[in-house]
């Protein structure tokens, strides 16, 4: 069980991913916000309470791994990263600019930190199975964590992963899909609807679980309830919003990469700030 402090600790690192993802974004003055803002609260459970990982030491052999296979989710990935020591947060207002180490989507090779290079949507479902099948043919005590997209998972690479996954019981194995119903050019329901997910991943022996993606603690305790599934890999299906918490961003259709102004992101950011205040005091 999370306590109420940790509760509290991992609202305030969600609402701090969201700032710093703007700040670069806006510094920038484009970008992918509105998946990234979508899935900031899985990460911050993740990065914040979660994970087995070690700033000092990024390739730590026994560390668990993080899968964006939404490789547009990187900037609110690198913020996490940032905010919790794996390099100097003020690096990240490099994103997207010549010479940086921070791309618009995730690249292994150049972000410390980042345990696998993402972005042609659906490939990162296949490569997160690939490595929580070696970790545990290694004898590696860790998870692999898994994020899609629910536009991504229109994917058949998507379903190949899922079905080998469940047919080698990678009980080390735990994907979230960022249901936020909106992919790059409109409403996933007009495009191609996902139906049940969590159906659909049980269908291939997977344990299912649904849950309102922006509560961190009702995503760290399906993570636990996901632990406890032994013997088949767990999916949890994130009920979002794109572009969450984001005042520009949130409930517009057109918020999958977007010009940012910086009046925008001051906005945006004086929201962030007065419920952070909020947060804290409570």
């Amino acid at each position: 069980m999370v306590s109420k402090e940790q509760v509290k600790e991992l609202k305030i690192f969600a609402l701090k991913i969201r700032m710093e993802t703007v700040r670069a974004l806006g510094t920038l003055g484009f970008g992918h916000i509105g998946g990234a803002a979508s899935i900031a609260d899985t990460i911050a459970v993740l990065y914040g309470g979660v994970m087995k990982i070690d700033p000092k030491n990024p390739r730590w052999e026994k560390r668990d791994w993080l899968v964006s296979s939404k490789g547009h989710a990187g900037p609110a990935i690198y913020a996490a990263l940032g905010l919790r020591g794996f390099f100097p947060l003020e690096e990240l207002l490099t994103i997207n600019t010549p010479g940086t180490h921070f791309p618009s989507h995730c690249d292994r090779n150049l972000t410390t930190g980042i345990d696998m290079t993402t972005g042609s949507l659906g490939q990162g479902a296949s490569t997160a199975v690939g490595v929580a099948l070696g970790n545990k043919l290694n004898g590696i005590d860790s998870y692999t964590y898994l994020i899609v997209g629910d536009g991504e998972i229109q994917e058949g690479q998507v379903w190949e992963a899922v079905s080998y996954a469940g047919h080698k019981g990678l009980d080390n194995l735990i994907a979230f899909v960022d249901a936020n119903k909106q992919q790059l050019d409109g409403y996933t329901c007009d495009i191609n609807g996902s139906g049940d997910i969590g159906a659909r991943f049980a269908s291939f022996g997977w344990d299912a679980q649904e849950v309102d993606g922006a509560d961190v603690e009702k995503i760290y305790a399906a993570i636990e309830t996901a632990k406890a599934a032994k013997g088949r890999p767990s999916v949890i299906v994130l009920d979002t919003i794109k572009g969450k918490g984001i005042s520009f961003a949130e409930g517009k259709l057109k918020n999958h990469h977007m010009e940012i102004s910086k009046a925008q992101m001051e906005e945006a950011l004086a929201v962030l700030e007065a419920e952070l205040a909020r947060v804290v005091n409570v």
